[in-house]
């Protein structure tokens, strides 16, 4: 008879890679991988831009970690706080928490860990400022963005608000020290960030609705304020990102490729405007996502 156990070795090793891939899976999903590999990013281009002289890789290590870690925690507690309501959306609702593949304790003891373990990395290694920016960011996210989604669409505005400081976090970690390029980086990204949330929420208002999030203006049935919303933060988005220019910090180069990637925003905004369809949010969403790292990257090499 031929021996089973090779097979059975074999199974158990299969199990065993499926196991640990779900665990991994799960901890991408509560700790919103890539939006949180977004807030990573841009704590880089800000760390990056306020460098001068050697670049010290050990503190910007540590501010990319530390920054991983406070975000990550933001993500876990933003799920805690909205299990129930994920449950009721398609594209939320087999996340590790509503579908019961983790406990609550589990995921407030992963959370805590990553928020605890994040600060003081960021402390013991760069400065207060950026600490304290970090802190902000995450008490912002969890404590007033969140709750706020279910109660006033001005949750957009807040939560753009935390969303521009990982870059400020970053460039503070450098020295401590705000400068131009720190307010000019928080701008960029609160301005990027209007235009961009409000076509995810204008593709899914009807999720949105039915879940209970106020992610539009209730009186805004046919989208023209959220589509203006969106053409006005894109036109302020172009301005910002002349400043450097202006300020002599940066090139014609650097002005001409922000010229070109701010059209691409500025297009795809007059399409949304005037046809407030899912199509041409859609549109306006990717031009979005093609944007914001063309953009720091220009600004990174052209620095």
């Amino acid at each position: 008879m031929r021996d089973a156990t090779p097979f059975v070795t074999s199974l158990q090793g299969s199990r065993a890679e499926e196991a640990a891939g779900g665990i991994v899976s799960d901890f991408m999903q509560l700790t919103k991988a890539r939006l949180t590999m977004l807030v990573v990013i841009t704590a880089i281009v800000g760390y990056c831009m306020a460098s001068a002289g050697p670049f010290d890789w050990l503190r910007f290590a540590h501010t990319v970690v530390g920054t991983a870690l406070v975000a990550g925690a933001a993500a876990v507690f933003n799920q805690l706080a909205e299990v129930n309501v994920d449950r009721l959306m398609e594209r939320t609702r087999s996340r590790p928490l509503p579908s019961g593949r983790m406990s609550r304790h589990s995921a407030i003891a992963v959370g805590s860990l990553m928020g605890v373990l994040g600060l003081v990395e960021i402390f013991a290694t760069t400065n207060l400022t950026a600490t304290a920016l970090a802190a902000i960011t995450f008490l912002i996210y969890v404590l007033i963005y969140t709750p706020m989604k279910r109660r006033s669409s001005f949750c957009v505005t807040v939560g753009a608000v935390s969303g521009a400081i990982p870059p400020v976090i970053g460039w503070c970690a450098f020295d401590g020290s705000f400068g131009l390029g720190a307010w000019v980086l928080f701008g960029i990204l609160f301005a990027w960030q209007m235009p961009h949330f409000l076509a995810i929420a204008w593709m899914y208002r009807d999720e949105y609705s039915q879940a209970g999030f106020v992610m539009l203006p209730r009186s805004d049935i046919s989208g023209f304020w959220t589509s203006v919303q969106s053409l006005f933060f894109s036109v302020v988005l172009t301005a910002i990102t002349l400043v450097p220019f202006f300020a002599g910090k940066t090139g014609w180069l650097y002005v001409a490729g922000a010229m070109l990637f701010n059209a691409l925003m500025l297009v795809t905004s007059v399409k949304f405007m005037l046809n407030r369809s899912r199509s041409a949010a859609r549109t306006l969403f990717f031009a979005s996502i093609i944007y914001l790292p063309a953009l720091l990257t220009l600004m990174v090499f052209t620095k």
